[in-house]
């Protein structure tokens, strides 16, 4: 079982992609976390692969937005096999997510 994992980072209050911010991937088991991957949004706020070969399991993605508010947006994901795009909308003082395609 094989999974990958993309994603991309909307800057909804300025209405345009949100370049540079910084997306990392963990890991947790037996009392540790290990970060697995990570990357900075393109100037099209994507990282296109994140992540490749990952075998299935429970990962924490983390965002760090330009928000005020919300510096740092972590989301528990349960993935089996394929693709993933996990997509952030954020804006100072509001943020959302969604599984992508």
């Amino acid at each position: 079982m094989s999974c990958s994992l993309s994603t991309h980072v909307l800057d909804t209050a300025a209405g345009r992609p949100a370049e540079g911010v910084t997306v990392e991937l963990f890991v947790s088991g037996d009392g540790f976390q290990r970060c697995l991957a990570s990357g900075v949004t393109d100037g099209d706020g994507r990282i296109g692969a994140l992540a490749q070969d990952l075998a299935g399991g429970t990962y924490q993605l983390v965002f760090h937005p330009p928000s005020p508010f919300f510096t740092r947006v972590e989301l528990q994901l349960e993935l089996t096999e394929g693709h993933y795009h996990v997509p952030l909308l954020v804006s100072p003082y509001g943020c959302a997510t969604y599984r992508g395609s």
